[in-house]
């Protein structure tokens, strides 16, 4: 399945991953099926990585001013 520059939702993907470990564990898939598998495990790890490196960015970014919390604009290094 190709995947698209499309923003991944942090959701479907680890949902995607959770299916492809347990077909992965029954361990009736051909070799080359599981290379492929692992490969698109790779994928959708790295995936949900990048979002929660950015949730985590964005978590960051909350600085106080006059005792309220205000969020700072954040840039995402993909539109610069």
């Amino acid at each position: 399945m190709p995947r698209t520059k499309k923003t991944p939702d942090f959701e479907t993907s680890l949902t995607e991953l959770e299916q492809l470990v347990n077909r992965m564990e029954q361990g009736d898939m051909p070799l080359a099926d599981a290379l492929q598998a692992f490969e698109q495990g790779i994928a959708l790890t790295r995936d949900c990585q990048d979002i929660l490196d950015q949730a985590e960015q964005k978590v960051r970014m909350l600085v106080e001013k006059d005792g309220a919390l205000q969020t700072v604009p954040f840039t995402d290094p993909e539109d610069a």
